[in-house]
């Protein structure tokens, strides 16, 4: 348990839904002493009658907290940015769980709040939402991004050793730029693939007929059409420009497909899906290796941080944080230099003729 010293850990978590919800429980489950605030007034009376503390007002719930979990919708987090920050103690780290990190970081550059707030996001979730929808367990081996700036150091080595020991998740330290860039092709266009096919049967006139016949393709690749809209606008919008982007490397690559398959050109295609296929397998079968990396508390912040973000760029992770008299230790896995992933397919994505 991340304790201060003699005394439990204070937490507040504002808004909770199925990510806000999860992180509830899960303090509550592991008994830190914790919060809960929701806008909405049948979610408070939901989670008292599960046992947890509900305040009427966010003010009231982060008052004398020493850390505050910001779960509201993206277009709410600036404005709880500043108010939890108004009305909780100046030592409260703040963290959010918004799915894109540059607007909420650089908002909180310009209010003058990096020395206490982490942008954050935890990858996990499901289709559901609501507090009835959360799980203590959702984080478990799941990646949580935290995005340090050495001006913010401490808030980020405390979140660190809370994550891993509560959540038992994955820190995984990136810049806001790099994790937007990354999300909108790991995670933001798959939406955009997801909603596509099932908008397509939607407007098929065989859709009885498909949805009798849809196996696990099908209902694997259309999970995430079942998220809740407004969020998924809300996640697109946000990070408009990166999705753009790389849908259009997307798209790049189902041209070639589809001109592969216009040409009967079956070694094209077989050529294309081996080279696909090998990110499929490098997911499943990553070569990591550990590692141990000290830095002095007195030394230059900025050699720590650059040292966080190339890990988290390179595909690495955070299991440990120590925190010393005099130094700061991190332990967790890196991709082996030399290592391909298991990846049968070619070094470069296939020329299209």
């Amino acid at each position: 348990m991340v304790n201060r010293p003699g005394q439990k850990l204070r937490a507040a978590v504002l808004g909770t839904g199925l990510i806000g919800g999860s992180i509830l429980l899960r303090l509550h489950e592991s008994g830190v002493d914790v919060t809960g605030w929701d806008p909405d007034a049948a979610t408070r009376s939901e989670g008292r009658s599960r046992g947890m503390a509900f305040a009427e007002d966010l003010t009231e719930a982060v008052r004398d907290r020493d850390v505050v979990f910001l779960c509201g919708p993206l277009p709410t987090l600036p404005e709880t940015l500043l108010t939890a920050a108004k009305y909780a103690a100046d030592r409260c780290v703040l963290t959010d769980v918004g799915s894109t990190k540059a607007a909420v970081a650089s908002f909180a550059v310009d209010h003058g709040l990096t020395d206490r707030f982490v942008p954050g996001h935890p990858m996990a979730g499901t289709e559901r939402a609501g507090l009835t929808a959360a799980m203590p367990a959702l984080f478990e081996d799941a990646a949580w991004v935290l995005c340090p700036a050495a001006e913010g150091i401490e808030a980020f080595r405390m979140l660190v050793g809370l994550i891993l020991d509560v959540f038992q998740a994955r820190v995984v330290p990136m810049s806001p730029a790099v994790h937007d860039s990354v999300v909108a092709l790991s995670s933001h266009v798959p939406h955009l693939l997801a909603g596509s096919l099932a908008g397509a049967v939607a407007g098929s006139d065989v859709r009885d007929a498909i949805l009798g016949l849809a196996a696990g393709s099908f209902r694997d690749g259309t999970r995430v059409a079942g998220t809740p809209v407004k969020r998924t606008a809300d996640m697109l919008i946000n990070n408009r420009e990166q999705v753009l982007r790389q849908l259009r490397e997307v798209s790049a690559f189902i041209d070639g497909l589809s001109d592969s398959l216009q040409r009967y050109d079956v070694d094209a295609l077989v050529e294309q899906y081996r080279y696909a296929r090998g990110t499929r397998v490098a997911l499943l079968d990553r070569d990591l290796h550990s590692f141990c990396r000290q830095f002095p508390l007195s030394g230059d912040r900025a050699d720590e941080v650059a040292y966080l973000l190339e890990l988290g760029a390179a595909g690495g992770y955070l299991t440990g944080c120590r925190v010393g008299d005099s130094w700061v230790e991190y332990a967790g896995h890196r991709p082996r230099p030399d290592d391909q992933s298991g990846s049968p397919g070619p070094a470069r994505r296939p020329a299209a003729d």
